[in-house]
C-alpha cells in the first residue's frame, strides 16, 4: 500500500532508527517498500538497506532528482516521505491506516512534530502554525497518493528546497496533520 522514500547520502547511522520504526508498518501491511534515493554513499548505507531489505536506488544528482527517480519507481498507490533519522511514534500505524481509510478528499498528509516530552504549549502553537498555514517542515514526513504527487510533477529540480516546495504546492486545503507524530532525529540529507 505505502512505498517509503527516503532520500540518503552517508547516511547509515541515522538510517538504522528511521527502519527499525517502519518495521510496525511492515507487520501490519502497510508499507509494501523501501526505497533509498542514494545520492552516493561513501559510508555503510548500502549494508544497511541490504540488511532491512530495501531497495537501494544509486541517483546521481540533487535531491529533487533522487527523490523524483524514486517516486517513479515506487509500486505502491501512497509514498510516503521520510529523512534518515526521523523516527514515527508507536502510533503511526493507527493514524495511517485511519486517514487512508477515510480521507477520500484529502490526498496528503504530515505527522505532528514530535517533541521528546510535548507539552499543551507545543501542542497549541502547531496547531496556531497549521490556522495560519505555516509550511510543514519535511522532517514532518509527507505521505501523498502517488495520484497527486504525478499530478503536481512531483518535486522540482529548480527549487531551492524542492521538499518545501512540494509542500507548498499541495496546499493547506489537501492536507491534514495525522495525530501521530514524527521526532527528527537530526539525520541530514543536502544535495
Amino acid at each position: 500500500m505505502l512505498s517509503v522514500i527516503i532520500p540518503t547520502r552517508n547516511s547509515e547511522r541515522a538510517l538504522v532508527a528511521t527502519l527499525a520504526a517502519l518495521v510496525r508498518g511492515a507487520t501490519a501491511g502497510l508499507v509494501a517498500e523501501v526505497i533509498l534515493a542514494d545520492g552516493g554513499s561513501t559510508d555503510d548505507t548500502a549494508a544497511v538497506a541490504d540488511v532491512a531489505g530495501c531497495r537501494l536506488m544509486a541517483v546521481d544528482g540533487p535531491l529533487a532528482g533522487r527523490l523524483k527517480a524514486a517516486a517513479a519507481a515506487a509500486r505502491g498507490p501512497w509514498l510516503l516521505f521520510l529523512r534518515p533519522g526521523t523516527v514515527l511514534d508507536l502510533s503511526w500505524t493507527n493514524a495511517v491506516d485511519h486517514f487512508l481509510q477515510s480521507t477520500p478528499s484529502r490526498e496528503a498528509a504530515v505527522f505532528r512534530r514530535g517533541a521528546p516530552a510535548p507539552t499543551l504549549w507545543r501542542e497549541v502553537a502547531a496547531l496556531f502554525n497549521d490556522a495560519l498555514g505555516a509550511t510543514p517542515h519535511p522532517d514532518q514526513g509527507l505521505l501523498i497518493s502517488k495520484r497527486l504527487y504525478d499530478s503536481l510533477g512531483g518535486h522540482r529540480q529548480r527549487a531551492a528546497d524542492p521538499e518545501r516546495d512540494l509542500m507548498r504546492r499541495i496546499g493547506r486545503r489537501r492536507r491534514v496533520r495525522l495525530a501521530s507524530a514524527a521526532l527528527a532525529g537530526g539525520g541530514q540529507i543536502l544535495d
